[in-house]
C-alpha cells in the first residue's frame, strides 16, 4: 500500500524492483571488494599461518556484515523517499 491508501502502480512496483536489484548488486560488489582487500594478501602471498588464518576469518566476517549493512541502508534510504535533487531545476521554495 502506498502512503495515499491506494494500490501501488506498475511504476511504483518497478521502482521497488529496480531498487532491490541495485541494493543486492552494489552490496555484492562492495562485499567482494572488502573480502579481496582483507583476505587477498593471505591468498596471494606466503604469510605465517596465524596471519593467513586471521586475514581469511576477518574477510569472511566483514564481507557478509558489509553486504547486509549496504542492502539495509539502500532500502531504508529508498523507503524514506530521499531522492537526490535534479540538477538544473529549482526547488519550489526558491
Amino acid at each position: 500500500m502506498t502512503s495515499h491508501g491506494g494500490r501501488r502502480t506498475q511504476a511504483e512496483r518497478d521502482a521497488v524492483t529496480v531498487e532491490i536489484g541495485y541494493a543486492l548488486c552494489s552490496a555484492a560488489f562492495a562485499a567482494a571488494v572488502v573480502f579481496g582487500a582483507v583476505a587477498g594478501p593471505a591468498l596471494l602471498f606466503e604469510l605465517p599461518d596465524t596471519l593467513e588464518t586471521l586475514l581469511l576469518r576477518a574477510g569472511l566476517v566483514l564481507a557478509p556484515v558489509l553486504f547486509v549493512a549496504r542492502v539495509v541502508s539502500v532500502l531504508f534510504r529508498f523507503r524514506s523517499g530521499a531522492q537526490p535533487s535534479q540538477p538544473g531545476r529549482t526547488s519550489p521554495d526558491s
